[in-house]
């Protein structure tokens, strides 16, 4: 339960509060991973095509993403992040940082060398 109020917590850090979770997620992903088609992001978020179809929309009626043809392959459409969508990513990300490294600072050096522990043990389970 720890682990999701603190997802939850650091969530709640957002540049734009209307967007959901899984609104942010799809332009982290583009962020991190570079363009996609519309089938390889609903893969990679299991969601339904469909589902990421209409999330791909209103994404891109906010100015957050961009929809381009693939030059190799005209039926193929690419959908990339928009100069505004990775603004959002990277001041949600900034808040998040700076929230996290408030609570960590209030902490004594046993507490985080406790944390530093964990994290190496939960990245093993995560991976398995």
């Amino acid at each position: 339960m720890a682990t999701f109020r603190l997802a939850r917590r650091l969530r709640a850090e957002r540049a734009v509060d209307s967007m959901s979770d899984g609104q942010f997620a799809v332009l982290a992903n583009l962020a991190v991973h570079g363009p996609h088609t519309l089938g390889e992001l609903a893969e990679r978020e299991r969601v339904s095509p469909p589902s990421m179809n209409r999330t791909v929309n209103h994404l891109e009626v906010l100015g957050y993403l961009t929809r381009t043809t693939d030059d190799g392959d005209r039926r193929k459409v690419n959908i990339a992040l928009s100069e505004a969508g990775r603004t959002v990513v990277t001041e949600t990300t900034r808040r998040r940082d700076s929230w996290l490294e408030h609570a960590l600072e209030a902490l004594s050096p046993e507490q985080r060398g406790i944390l530093a522990a964990a994290a190496l043990v939960m990245r093993e389970v995560a991976g398995r």
